[in-house]
């Protein structure tokens, strides 16, 4: 079964478009990024990572020039998101939706990106990196999804690995681990896919 997926992370680059592209290639999947704040876009990045057709990439709805909070970068261009605009494109495949920064990113001066990632009922994969400082903020992002009442599909930690940050994050949230992303030193297609096929598994995505 086809389904939306939603790629968030713990904070700004964390790894989302990175994961992103490895769930691309690993999934099959079409890509979207609903709001896009400076260049260049998540979306060229991933078409370069993937190599993937472009007809596996959908527009987004929102594309502003300044790298900042979704809701200042409208602003500088005398604009308002407006979430009633944002319509999931449809799909034969896997669609991953890769949001702007974190779950609490102001997307308006009233609305917060997880406010749209509610409207779209879809699961949530939530991205960490094992690097200091990773429990808190995983911990509380998935706090923060339980309060709004959206589902967590699992979580991919990226960074060297740490046993033991992965393990207290995954016994304080009981959340899944759908992965491990290691640091790289070449990022051809061929090199992603095989992280995905060493690290991952495709069924936990299908369920």
């Amino acid at each position: 079964m086809n389904k939306h997926l939603i790629i968030t992370g713990t904070g700004t680059d964390i790894g989302k478009t990175l994961a992103s592209s490895i769930l691309m290639l690993g999934l099959d999947a079409d890509y979207w990024k609903p709001i896009q704040c400076g260049p260049p876009t998540d979306t060229d990045t991933v078409k370069q990572l993937t190599g993937a057709p472009l007809h596996r990439f959908h527009k987004e709805s929102y594309c502003f020039k300044n790298p900042l909070s979704p809701h200042l970068a409208a602003e500088m261009e005398h604009e308002t998101i407006d979430i009633a605009r944002i319509h999931v494109p449809p799909t034969q495949h896997h669609l991953l939706i890769e949001g702007a920064g974190g779950l609490m990113v102001p997307i308006t001066h009233h609305l917060l990106q997880i406010d749209l990632f509610k409207s779209f009922h879809a699961p949530v994969i939530l991205c960490a990196r094992t690097e200091l400082g990773t429990i808190n903020h995983t911990l509380l992002s998935v706090d923060a999804l339980k309060m709004h009442g959206i589902a967590l599909l699992g979580l991919i930690f990226i960074g060297p690995d740490m046993p033991d940050t992965t393990n207290t994050i995954l016994n304080f949230t009981k959340a899944k681990k759908l992965g491990h992303i290691p640091m790289l030193d070449d990022f051809s297609p061929r090199t992603l896919k095989n992280v995905f096929d060493r690290n991952f598994n495709k069924a936990d995505f299908y369920v």
